[in-house]
């Protein structure tokens, strides 16, 4: 990777971390209203259909090689848009957001240095820092201030996303859009059928859930920005920075919910902001 291979794919990163925490701040104020189920039905089958659309002016073959992890992004994809909303939805965002961030950064770290990635040593200085950075979000060990299932969605849903993450890093450029068009058609599919074998309500009959068609042009968007920094720089780099997301989520509660944010959570929520600088930096 060049330096300015490297340049490149911050700010294309960043753009993804913007969109995204806009995304999940409406999909989850959204799921206060509707079945997360149905919004994030809605939202991934807007952002798949808009990716078709722009992949059909490229190509639509998808390398046998990368099948397989186009399926395991969308898998992951769905199951995180699910659990984000579901979570958003029902606990606080500036609980939620967080944890599924750290986590959505640690795995493609995670996956980059198993693909011969060999981050600086400020990078696993940053994942040593995430540690407290979740036990101060989650709320100190006070549990009367956290419930349970808000530390579980958080987990879950990040560790769904950065599979996704990961996944959609192993897909080279050459490929184009194909790949992402059928990994946002797989997380439909996998929203609908989850949603069907637990006999929740996923089909998006009411108001707010049709609204989720918003959070899905932020959230294909994003997607779209994510893979464009990953194809560009490290997978590691990509991860990180667009793992920022909650940032933007977490000032949209603020600003619009009046979520109130303790001051175990607003260290905890600094040490966050630390981590992923020092493993953007290695």
């Amino acid at each position: 990777m060049t330096p300015d291979a490297a340049a490149a794919a911050v700010p294309l990163a960043f753009c993804a971390a913007a969109a995204y925490g806009a995304s999940d701040f409406l999909g989850g104020w959204l799921s206060k209203r509707a079945s997360p189920w149905a919004v994030a039905f809605m939202s991934q089958a807007t952002a798949a259909l808009g990716t078709l659309v722009i992949a059909a002016f490229g190509t639509l073959a998808v390398q046998r090689g990368e099948l397989g992890w186009a399926l395991l992004a969308g898998l992951g994809n769905g199951a995180g848009n699910v659990l984000i909303y579901r979570g958003l939805g029902r606990g606080r965002m500036a609980v939620v957001a967080p944890i599924a961030a750290i986590v959505s950064a640690l795995v493609p770290v995670l996956a980059g240095v198993l693909g011969g990635e060999r981050p600086l040593i400020a990078a696993w200085a940053g994942m040593l820092l995430s540690l407290p950075a979740i036990w101060l979000v989650a709320g100190g060990g006070r549990l009367r201030d956290v419930r349970l299932q808000e530390v579980r969605d958080g987990l879950l849903a990040g560790l769904g996303f950065g599979i996704q993450f990961s996944a959609l890093g192993q897909i080279g450029p050459a490929s184009g859009l194909a790949p992402l068009a059928l990994s946002q058609v797989v997380s439909v599919a996998a929203i609908a059928g989850a949603a069907a074998l637990q006999k929740a309500p996923w089909v998006p009959r009411e108001r707010p859930a049709q609204l989720g068609a918003l959070a899905g042009i932020l959230a294909g968007a994003a997607t779209l920005l994510f893979q464009l920094a990953a194809q560009t720089g490290q997978l590691a780099v990509a991860g990180v920075v667009a793992s920022l997301y909650p940032a933007g989520t977490i000032l949209l509660a603020a600003l619009f919910l009046r979520e109130r944010i303790s001051a175990r959570q607003g260290l905890g929520l600094a040490l966050a902001g630390a981590a992923v600088a020092l493993i953007a930096s290695g």
